[in-house]
């Protein structure tokens, strides 16, 4: 088969090579292998090519967080079965096929494409559980979301919308700014050229937002330590930004509001049956047309480093899907 690989960390410019590979092999009785069909690229492709994301598989590596395909191979305790569309997470999607565990898929349902599928598993599954699992939030509550043109961002406005929330984001540009108004956003504070913290207490008639979605770090964070509401939450998901920021005990003291860590990968492994309810709703809501992805593009697999490079430069928005022909 053909895949792209990561021989040692590096740029992914330099670091990636598309070439010919061995078919994978069944890993344990649990796992399956997939004939991939379209594959999602997300921000922390990037880190795990160049060897910066919190677990570093051993090179040489396939990399590649989520793919779809049809099931062509089973272990003989697996839970699918050979013809099953599936949407697979781990290791190893931007190739012609993956091997996966099968507690780490879900079979997709009557009516979710392939693009769509592949698009939403990690991003949106992360911003249901974070809000409504983690953060509990409720109806008429305030979410603000940081960064809400990305993949994250723009599943974050749907999952506070479908909620009952008014939804706040953040974006700078015409373009961004547009992408969040047409997700869902009430409201979008330009974060270049507006104040953040003044905003949202505008918005929200001094009182602050109730749940904060902060997949950006850095001087977003900061912001929201200054804008949130007596007893708020604030999800800490990602560091886009670069920057991993910090907070005095004392602030969330006085505050009494709660600071709350959310990685999904870590859910897969210690909580699968969690991430497996909240997949189901999620599934529910794409089929109710609550939840849509917004894909910015679809891409063969073979363009994997312009993908890249477009996320890298901050010229996508939404979701960048590769399909094989």
């Amino acid at each position: 088969m053909k895949a792209w690989v990561v021989d040692e960390y590096g740029p992914f410019k330099t670091a990636l090579a598309w070439k010919d590979m061995p078919d994978p092999v069944l890993e344990s009785p649990q796992s399956i292998i997939i004939e991939v069909d379209a594959a999602g690229v997300n921000f922390p492709d990037i880190l795990f090519v160049q060897g910066e994301y919190q677990m570093k598989p051993e090179v040489p590596f396939v990399p590649g967080l989520e793919a779809v395909g049809t099931v062509i191979e089973v272990g003989p305790d697996a839970k699918f079965a050979i013809g099953d569309r599936v949407a697979a997470t781990g290791i190893g999607a931007f190739a012609e096929k993956m091997t996966a565990f099968d507690f780490l898929c879900f079979k997709i349902p009557e009516g979710m494409n392939n693009v769509d599928a592949a698009a939403l598993r990690i991003i949106y599954s992360t911003s249901h559980m974070a809000i409504k699992y983690k953060a509990q939030m409720k109806e008429g509550e305030t979410l603000l979301v940081h960064g809400g043109a990305g993949g994250v961002g723009t599943s974050a406005i749907q999952v506070g919308k479908a909620l009952g929330g008014t939804v706040i984001a953040t974006a700078t540009g015409d373009r961004d700014i547009q992408v969040c108004l047409d997700t869902g956003a009430d409201h979008v504070i330009d974060w270049k050229n507006e104040d953040i913290v003044k905003r949202v207490k505008e918005l929200t008639l001094g009182q602050g937002a109730d749940v904060i979605y902060d997949p950006v770090g850095g001087d977003a964070f900061d912001a929201s330590t200054h804008c949130i509401n007596f007893e708020g939450r604030l999800l800490v998901i990602g560091f886009a930004s670069g920057r991993i920021p910090e907070i005095r005990a004392n602030m969330i003291l006085n505050k009494n509001m709660s600071v709350s860590g959310f990685f999904w990968t870590n859910y897969l492994i210690k909580r699968p049956d969690l991430v497996d309810i909240y997949q189901e709703e999620v599934n529910e809501m794409y089929l109710a047309g609550k939840y849509k992805p917004v894909v910015s593009a679809e891409l063969p697999i073979t363009s994997l480093i312009d993908a890249l490079d477009t996320i890298m430069n901050k010229g996508s928005y939404g979701k960048i899907v590769l399909v094989n022909d």
